[in-house]
């Protein structure tokens, strides 16, 4: 594998991680406690979009220091990659409306029934 390849797959990894981030933490931005303790959905949203921005960034550095140059896109690409990113957020959208709720659940019952059996 080149380092071409090896670079494409890092950024993707890394664009995947970002869009997930923001659903994995109750801190503000990873570093300020959020008020009232729980995070609101617009600093999660606002969180995606600045991510958003750094996978951009990160990808414009990734393009200028492997190629040498950064290709010129318009609107369409913006478009697409923020649908990519989206995409992308998903299992950890999932994962902190949805699933987290089921295995907190279910992480109970086997300590509820043991309780009872004792």
């Amino acid at each position: 594998m080149d380092t071409l390849q090896i670079a494409v797959w890092f950024y993707l990894g890394a664009m995947i991680l970002a869009a997930n981030l923001p659903w994995m933490t109750d801190r503000v931005f990873f570093f300020f406690s959020a008020p009232g303790g729980r995070k609101a959905p617009g600093w999660r949203f606002a969180e995606w979009g600045v991510l958003y921005g750094v996978a951009l960034a990160l990808g414009w550095a990734l393009e200028n220091y492997m190629t040498g140059n950064v290709h010129g896109q318009g609107w369409q690409f913006y478009a697409i990659t923020l649908s990519l990113f989206a995409v992308s957020a998903f299992p950890g959208f999932i994962y902190r409306h949805d699933l987290r709720k089921h295995l907190v659940r279910r992480s109970r019952v086997p300590h509820a029934a043991s309780e009872t059996a004792d």
